[in-house]
């Protein structure tokens, strides 16, 4: 199975949860995109490429791992409807950001809507 395959499968996941709880299906959500890696150059080169693509970006943050390791993270993040179409068309503008830097896609996540 494709990387794309994967997220569409965890994108309906998540989707089908929020409805379930009862989250608004007509409400604008924002969706965060998370990237990690632990070169600061290619995270930041990323995170232009991202800002270019029309995303809002994060500043990078340090993650400490339980074994110590260190990680740098950032998210991309659009608004736009909570459809399997508009979230996969966001990944799909993002899977070559991260290929290209060598750095991790780490999926995407939103906020519950009323």
């Amino acid at each position: 199975m494709s990387e794309q395959q994967d997220w569409r499968e965890e994108t309906r996941e998540i989707i089908a949860s929020l409805l379930e709880d009862g989250s608004n299906p007509d409400a604008e959500y924002s969706i965060e995109h998370h990237f990690s890696g632990q070169d600061f150059n290619r995270l930041e080169k990323a995170a232009v490429d991202c800002f270019k693509a029309g995303f809002e970006v994060t500043d990078a943050e340090e993650l400490t791992l339980e074994r110590g390791q260190v990680l740098l993270c950032f998210d991309a993040i659009k608004d736009g409807p909570l459809t399997e179409e508009a979230i996969m068309a966001q990944v799909a503008q993002l899977l070559p950001i991260a290929e290209k830097y060598g750095i991790d896609y780490d999926g995407w996540g939103t906020y519950f809507e009323e």
